[in-house]
């Protein structure tokens, strides 16, 4: 059989593979007991969540301290609605208090080779990613987060204003870029890392121009958070992650006459990850167009929260059907089935957002 590499999809939640996630875990000392126990406790719960087939728990033989949890799942969307939920946050609060280090990796499944021992007991519907993505060795992620309403002047100013931490993470990682939208009292900030993503966000936590920033909002959320308790900020940064479920880019990336924009698409109560797929199919189909103003585009969803980031080469209202995701007969009107938005407006104030900040780093010399 021949295996075609894609072309254009780089990340794709959506395209139904089986997922498997990997836990990398470093533990306090003297917690493995409290870890084993919490894991006894976790993996009775997670067993009756959706799309959840098998987990397995793993020690290092060379180093006691190390573990390792790995999870089938039917589908990418299956597992990311219960690890972005308010349940899973309180399920894995033992698990965290025992780690000094937790690193997890996400994969869909494209070949397997033997018979597993739990195989037969796999869903019919199961199935592998039919075929190698391209990928361009850049991870993206997004944050998001409210300000009390009022002091969206004094936060747009306080977040435009900071010096940008260092680019250079370690021998391998890389930070690229980091654009900084808002809709009325929401923040998005997204990130492109080449390398180690938690790496990079670690490093950027820990620069004091970003601390003395994140100080400085610290007055104006919605939420309170203290980041210097851990486990509060832990909390804050789970909730607050905006993960990317898709990404398409057509051909080579420009570098002329591109602008990027941010579009926010508040899903009614369910129906955030159909609109997040329906984004991704019109995305799909404008990547394929060779004439279409969008070069690249990442949506990215949690719960009923939709943003989708966008390279835009010209103009920004040369066609903005293609720019908002909505080319074609009858897309506009999907969207607003599925939108929460206020209806007296156009759609474009609608779900574009305010750019604050966009900063790339430093070619490499």
């Amino acid at each position: 059989m021949t295996t075609t590499l894609s072309e254009r999809v780089s990340q794709s939640a959506f395209d139904g593979s089986m997922l498997r996630v990997v836990l990398l875990m470093d533990l306090h000392e003297g917690a493995q007991q409290r870890f084993f126990e919490a894991y006894e406790q976790l993996r009775h719960d997670i067993a009756s969540i959706p799309g959840h087939i098998s987990d397995q728990l793993c020690q290092s033989f060379e180093n006691p301290s190390q573990w390792l949890i790995t999870s089938e799942w039917e589908s990418a969307p299956q597992y990311l609605a219960w690890v972005n939920s308010e349940h899973h946050a309180e399920q894995v609060k033992p698990l965290g208090a025992c780690a000094r280090v937790m690193r997890p990796l996400k994969f869909t499944v494209l070949r397997e080779t033997g018979r597993s021992y739990d195989q037969a007991a796999r869903p019919a519907r199961v199935r592998l990613q039919p075929v190698p993505r391209l990928g361009s060795g850049i991870v993206r992620h997004a944050l998001t987060f409210t300000v009390k309403p009022g002091s969206e002047k004094e936060v747009a100013s306080i977040l435009s204003s900071y010096a940008s931490p260092a680019a250079r993470v370690d021998e391998h990682t890389r930070l690229c870029r980091t654009s900084l939208f808002m809709h009325g009292n929401r923040v998005v900030r997204t990130v492109e890392v080449q390398g180690d993503l938690m790496a990079a966000l670690r490093h950027v936590s820990e620069q004091p121009e970003v601390r003395a920033v994140e100080e400085a909002i610290n007055p104006y959320l919605e939420k309170d958070r203290n980041l210097n308790d851990p486990e509060s900020a832990r909390m804050f940064f789970m909730r607050a992650a905006l993960p990317a479920v898709h990404h398409v880019a057509a051909g080579e990336p420009d570098t002329e006459d591109v602008t990027r924009h941010a579009l926010f698409y508040p899903a009614k109560p369910g129906c955030g990850e159909a609109l997040a797929r329906f984004l991704s199919r019109q995305d799909e189909a404008a990547a394929h167009r060779p004439d279409s103003p969008v070069r690249s585009s990442s949506i990215f969803q949690r719960d009923d929260i939709v943003v989708r980031l966008v390279d835009v080469r010209g103009p920004l209202d040369a066609e903005p059907d293609s720019i908002l995701g909505v080319r074609g007969p009858r897309k506009a009107a999907v969207l607003d089935r599925l939108t929460a938005a206020p209806a007296e407006r156009t759609r474009a104030a609608r779900h574009t957002m305010n750019l604050i900040t966009d900063r790339r780093a430093p070619a490499q010399s």
